[in-house]
């Protein structure tokens, strides 16, 4: 028994190592996707699996909200304060003025940076730049995935997974440093904007990822997603399919249950019938939508089961990490 139990901990420990060698040797992943499709819990399942993987791995959320901490069921921290969620996991809710104070503490002389950190007039006028927030935010990500960090006593990640914002305003926030270092020319904005820009076009150290489901409008963003990456000079190095419905019907199987509910006039029975006849038409649709990508992505695209549960804990955080590691080895 302890044999069996000791070769089924490596061969899993195989499958995470061998998912490593793929994606997670990145320091940099962007997740995005149309908002509804489940990319924040994607985010978070590929974060689980790099650290089952040894991966020292930071989720960074763009906006607050409390969900991976909730999920681990650890307390809500501060916006910008990086929170242990488990064994080489952790997360942080990347929030754009705690972000700019931090920056300002960085590159300005100390009393002046005080100054400005503390300034309302200043904070307001920097908020309201188009892109500033963007690009703070962007910023910071990069930080965290530097290998020599520049915040004090911070230790360094191996790996950062950054839950973007909902597809449109995610390009926006990949669009940020090069449209500031094209604005700016000179100085110490545009020389950051140009560095993080590069780091973000660097297909060794950086990753973009899409989430989509299997639906009409999911699907047509996620392609108009990677038409704009491509003009931009970036791409996509996955797209996660979320929430597939398992076929479990043969056409046979679909005939009979049809025949079966013209003849059963008992309400419990009919609706059972009726409910298992939905979920293989919704399969079916989903398969015809997930069909639209694989000649685009291929060798690109993985998916994901529809969870049928109430809310999704850490148990099946859990199982979709195992699923994304296996589909990525």
């Amino acid at each position: 028994m302890c044999v069996r139990g000791v070769a089924s901990v490596s061969a899993r420990a195989r499958v995470f190592f061998e998912a490593v060698d793929s994606l997670f040797q990145r320091r940099l992943i962007f997740v995005t996707g149309k908002g509804g499709v489940g990319k924040s819990t994607v985010a978070l399942a590929l974060g689980i699996a790099a650290a089952h993987s040894g991966k020292r791995t930071i989720v960074a959320q763009l906006a607050s909200g409390g969900y991976l901490q909730r999920a681990f069921d650890k307390r809500h921290g501060r916006h910008f304060e990086e929170i242990r969620l488990a064994p080489s996991l952790y997360t942080i809710s990347i929030e754009a003025q705690a972000a700019m104070e931090e920056y300002l503490l960085v590159k300005v002389p100390g009393p002046v940076a005080l100054l400005l950190s503390r300034s309302r007039l200043f904070g307001a006028f920097a908020m309201a730049t188009p892109g500033m927030r963007e690009l703070l935010q962007v910023g910071k990500a990069w930080e965290l995935a530097q290998p020599q960090r520049r915040a004090r006593e911070a230790d360094p990640y191996d790996l950062v997974i950054v839950d973007l914002a909902a597809t449109g305003h995610g390009i926006g926030t990949l669009r940020a440093p090069r449209t500031f270092a094209e604005i700016a020319r000179v100085g110490p904005i545009a020389h950051q904007g140009e560095v993080i820009a590069s780091t973000i076009a660097d297909r060794a150290f950086t990753a973009v990822i899409a989430v989509t489901t299997a639906e009409e409008m999911p699907v047509n963003e996620t392609l108009e997603l990677h038409e704009q990456l491509l003009r931009d000079g970036l791409d996509l190095d996955a797209v996660i399919v979320n929430a597939l419905y398992p076929e479990r019907l043969s056409a046979a199987d679909t005939a009979i249950l049809r025949a079966a509910l013209e003849s059963c006039s008992a309400t419990p029975g009919r609706a059972a019938i009726e409910i298992a006849l939905s979920e293989h038409a919704r399969a079916a649709t989903q398969a015809q939508q997930a069909e639209r990508l694989r000649a685009p992505f291929d060798g690109l695209l993985l998916s994901l089961p529809f969870l049928f549960e109430p809310e999704l804990g850490r148990p099946q955080l859990e199982r979709l990490a195992e699923l994304l590691a296996e589909r990525l080895a």
